[in-house]
């Protein structure tokens, strides 16, 4: 007896004996990538459901729709279902709940999807389960006049509902990661101190982009005894949580240093003696300000920052010179203090490098710009900080921005201003 042999598929031979390959098999694939590609654009949901519905009724024709159970239907029989992202006629597409428990039974069945007919209705239905991974975020509902759906579509709308839920998933996840990165970043931005009543200070922040809340610039304040308030603006190289989280240990750093009420170049000595002490921790720039409205003067030091501006009584601009020493964390040190006369008509702008500077310009001529700010007299800080923001159009800077205003007001002394 001889052993049995299946017949070998023949394959049909081009001229040269290689076989010859379905024509249809390399479009059909290519169709089916360039109709996953266009699922998933964006990381919002709600534009990948209106995605994939467009591109369900596409491919097989009827009306798609995308259903959700807003009531948890385990709990409530699905009475809180409802259809989104509708691409078609919504009249053909079947009572919610029904597809609802058509998709929990498919489901059941590891199944990609059935077709059936709606009750009293003679449209079939296609309900494919809209989960990846285990994770579900609804049902994918197609309903067509009069054929019923094939196995092969069932197939297809299957990948494309699994495509559709896996970016559901990246975008529910990369919401989360944001959503914890902005609890970390409002933690992070602790409000300055309080200065001395004889002081009127305000400050802006503007960080870069839409999603950050916090970067790596700062401005703080500190009380000192006999009526005299620290002001400090600083800037950590880099940008988003990382570089605000040493922005933090900057200013825990200052203020612990800021108790001993050492002079404004002695602080940024030993904020860079701490800070080059950690490898990990980035650079950073700091101009510190001393004012002292007993004295009517302010005493200035500067690591690595941009010089403060003033803006006198009749509201010029005028930039003050301070030594530069080298930026904090560098271990360097030799940090210089200067003094200059400050008076009620004036107001003190210290600022980050945000607000001027521009990509490819000489930094002079960024600063040239700040100097030509014009101001109307007696204007006050809130007002000053306002302007400067409009005329230098900080909304669209291209760093971080913070600005710090400060003018000194007479006042008669009061013995609690000796308190810190």
């Amino acid at each position: 007896m001889q052993p049995f042999h299946r017949p070998a598929t023949v394959e049909p031979v081009a001229p040269g004996g290689v076989p010859e390959k379905d024509p249809g098999v390399p479009s059909r694939l290519t169709a089916l990538r360039e109709a996953a590609a266009r699922i998933g654009t964006t990381l919002d949901e709600g534009t990948t459901c209106a995605e994939l519905t467009r591109e369900a009724a596409g491919q097989v024709g009827g009306t798609a729709a995308v259903l959700r159970d807003r009531g948890r239907g385990r709990r409530r029989g699905g009475a809180g279902a409802e259809y989104e992202a509708v691409h078609g006629d919504p009249t053909v597409l079947p009572d919610a709940r029904w597809a609802l428990a058509a998709a929990q039974e498919t489901a059941g069945t590891g199944e990609d999807g059935g077709s059936h007919p709606a009750p009293g209705d003679a449209r079939p239905a296609l309900c494919v389960p809209l989960a990846t991974s285990g994770d579900r975020y609804g049902v994918l509902v197609c309903a067509r006049d009069p054929a019923p759906f094939t196995r092969e579509e069932a197939e297809l709308l299957a990948l494309l509902a699994e495509r559709a839920a896996s970016h559901i998933r990246h975008a529910r996840e990369h919401g989360r990661v944001r959503g914890i990165i902005g609890k970390l970043q409002r933690a992070l931005l602790a409000e300055p101190g309080r200065p001395h009543p004889n002081l009127d200070v305000a400050i802006r922040y503007m960080p870069v982009g839409q999603s950050t809340l916090v970067g790596g610039d700062w401005c703080e304040t500190v009380r000192l005894h006999f009526g005299r308030t620290l002001l400090v603006v600083g800037d950590v190289m880099g940008h988003g949580l990382e570089a605000a989280v040493d922005m933090t240990a900057y200013r825990s750093a200052l203020r612990y240093i800021a108790a001993a009420d050492l002079p404004p170049h002695r602080v940024l000595r030993q904020l860079d003696d701490i800070a080059s002490a950690e490898p990990e921790r980035r650079p950073a720039t700091c101009l510190i300000a001393r004012l002292d409205p007993n004295r009517g003067q302010v005493t200035l030091a500067s690591a690595g920052h941009l010089p403060p501006a003033v803006i006198d009584g009749e509201g010029h601009t005028s930039l003050l010179p301070v030594p530069v020493g080298p930026p904090l964390g560098t271990g360097l040190g030799g940090y210089e203090p200067a003094t200059y006369r400050l008076d009620p008509t004036q107001t003190l702008l210290l600022f980050t490098d945000g607000l001027v500077e521009h990509r490819g310009e000489d930094i002079d001529q960024s600063l040239d710009r700040l100097a030509d700010v014009a101001f109307a007299s007696a204007s006050g800080v809130d007002d000053v900080i306002d302007k400067v923001l409009a005329r230098l159009d900080a909304r669209h800077a291209e760093d971080d921005v913070a600005v710090l205003a400060a003018q000194l007001h007479q006042r008669t002394p009061r013995t609690d201003d000796a308190r810190p």
